[in-house]
C-alpha cells in the first residue's frame, strides 16, 4: 500500500519541528513537548494514545484490520542542558536549554510516519513511541517498567539517530552491538578541614584525587573497538573551597566509563571501585582517613541490533535509492533504545546522516536540517509497509553476516 505526505504536510511539519525547538525541555521535565506531541497524534487519528509512560512519555496506536505483530517505532522528547548560540528566529527560548541533539527533528520524522498512517496497515499494530529521559538513560527502563508497557510491548522496534559528517540522507547499518555502554561515576570525599597555616591538623583528600586522576583513567585508555574496548574519561574534579586559608577537607571526582560490552562494563565497574578502595587505604592523618562515596549516574547499556530488523532497514534503504554505510564498528556514544532489545523486541537502531558540514551533536549552534524529514519519514514508512501492509514478504538479507 503506498503512503506518502503532500509537500503542505512536510512544511506544516518544519513548523511543528521549529516550534518545538523553540520550547526545548530536559530530561524529566518534558512536559509541554508531550502536550504538544499528544495533540498532534489526536489529530493524526490515532486509536489510542498513552501518556504519562515511564515519566512524560506519550506513545500511540494505529491498528490494522488483520491480526499482527506489533512494531514499534521511537524517537526521544528530550533537549539538553546546553545554551544554544544559533541566530536562527526559532533559535531556543528557553534560557540555558537547547535542542542540539536534533530530538526535535527525531519527533517530527515520526509524527510524519502518523501522518500517513491515515491508510491503515494491512495487518497487526503500529506503536509510535515519544520517550522521555533519553539523555540521562533512565527513560527507556522508564517506560518498560511502567505497569501499562505490556500493552505496548512490540515484536519489533526501530529508532533512528541523525549523525553529522556523514552524507545527508545516508543510511548508517551496524551489525551487532550499535552504541556503547557508558555510565558516570561520581566519587564524593570526605576528610576535614583546617588552617592554611596548619595542614598537618586536617584530613585532606588531595591525595587520594591525585592519585585516582592518574590511575582511573588508565583503566579505560580507549583506543581499537572491540570486545574488550573500554574509555575512562575524567570530566570534573574538585577539592575544597576557593580560598587561599583554609586546607581542603571535602572533594569530588566525575569519570564517565564506556565499554563496546556490557560484561566488560561489569568489569571495568569492578576495576574502578578497587582503584578507589585501594587509593582510600593509602590514606593516613593522626588515626583519621579519607573516606568516600560512589554513586552511579546516566547508566546506559549497550546497545545491540538484531539482524532480521537491520536487514528490513537495508530493504528500506534500497527500494528508496538510500546509500547505505554498513558500518564496520559502533558509535562510541551511548543510546537506552537497546533496552527493548533486551525486552524481547527484534531492534535496529539507525543512523541517518545530517550533512557532512553539520555541527556536532551536542554542539552550541547545532540544528536539525529539515531537508532530512522526507527522507526519515519515507524510510520509516517502508520498514512498516514491510511489515504490516502485505502477507509477509520475504527479508532477503543484504548485509554481511554477524561476525
Amino acid at each position: 500500500m503506498t503512503r506518502s505526505l503532500s509537500d503542505t504536510q512536510f512544511e506544516d511539519l518544519q513548523s511543528l519541528r521549529r516550534e518545538l525547538h523553540q520550547m526545548p525541555e530536559v530530561s524529566g521535565e518534558e512536559v509541554q513537548t508531550a502536550a504538544r506531541v499528544a495533540q498532534e497524534l489526536e489529530r493524526a487519528g490515532a486509536d489510542r494514545i498513552w501518556t504519562g509512560l515511564g515519566g512524560h512519555g506519550v506513545a500511540a496506536e494505529f491498528r490494522g484490520a488483520q491480526d499482527g505483530p506489533t512494531v514499534m517505532i521511537r524517537c526521544e522528547l528530550d533537549a539538553l542542558p546546553i545554551q544554544e548560540i544559533s541566530r536562527q528566529p526559532y533559535r531556543s527560548q528557553v534560557e540555558g536549554k537547547g535542542h542540539l541533539c536534533g530530538h526535535d527533528g527525531h519527533m517530527v520524522m515520526v509524527l510524519g510516519v502518523a501522518l500517513a498512517l491515515k491508510k491503515r496497515p494491512a495487518s497487526g499494530r503500529l506503536i509510535l513511541l515519544f520517550q522521555p529521559a533519553e539523555e540521562t538513560g533512565a527513560g527507556a527502563a522508564g517506560v518498560i517498567n511502567d505497569p501499562r508497557w505490556p500493552e505496548l510491548k512490540p515484536d519489533f522496534a526501530f529508532a533512528y539517530h541523525n549523525v553529522p559528517g556523514r552524507p545527508l540522507g545516508e543510511l548508517g547499518l551496524c551489525r551487532g552491538v550499535s552504541n556503547c555502554a557508558s555510565r558516570g561515576m561520581k566519587i564524593r570525599f570526605s576528610g576535614k578541614t583546617s588552617h592554611a597555616a596548619a595542614p598537618e591538623d586536617g584530613v585532606s583528600p588531595a591525595m587520594v584525587i591525585s592519585d585516582l586522576m592518574q590511575c582511573l583513567p588508565a583503566l579505560g585508555p580507549g583506543g581499537k573497538m572491540g570486545a574488550d574496548f573500554a574509555l575512562a574519561t575524567l570530566t570534573h574534579a574538585q577539592l575544597g573551597e576557593a580560598s587561599f586559608g583554609i586546607a581542603p577537607g571535602a572533594g569530588e571526582l566525575r569519570m564517565t566509563l564506556r565499554s563496546q560490552t556490557d560484561a566488560r562494563m561489569d568489569q571495568l565497574v569492578q576495576e574502578a571501585e578497587a582503584q578507589l578502595a585501594g587509593a582510600l587505604a593509602k590514606t593516613d592523618g593522626q588515626g583519621e582517613i579519607v573516606s568516600a562515596s560512589v554513586t552511579w549516574h546516566d547508566v546506559f547499556l549497550a546497545t545491540v541490533n538484531e539482524g532480521s530488523a537491520l536487514d528490513l532497514a537495508a530493504q528500506a534503504a534500497a527500494k528508496l535509492g538510500l546509500a547505505v554505510n554498513v558500518m564496520d564498528q559502533p558509535m562510541r556514544w551511548s543510546e537506552d533504545f537497546g533496552r527493548f532489545g533486551l525486552d524481547g523486541a527484534k531492534a535496529a537502531m539507525l543512523f541517518i546522516g545530517s550533512g557532512e558540514a553539520q555541527p556536532q551533536l551536542h554542539n552550541p549552534n547545532f540544528d536539525f536540517p529539515d531537508v532530512l524529514t522526507p527522507i526519515g519519514v519515507r524510510v520509516l514508512i517502508e520498514i512498516v509497509a514491510q511489515l504490516l501492509d502485505g502477507p509477509g514478504a520475504a527479508v532477503v538479507p543484504t548485509l554481511a553476516p554477524d561476525a
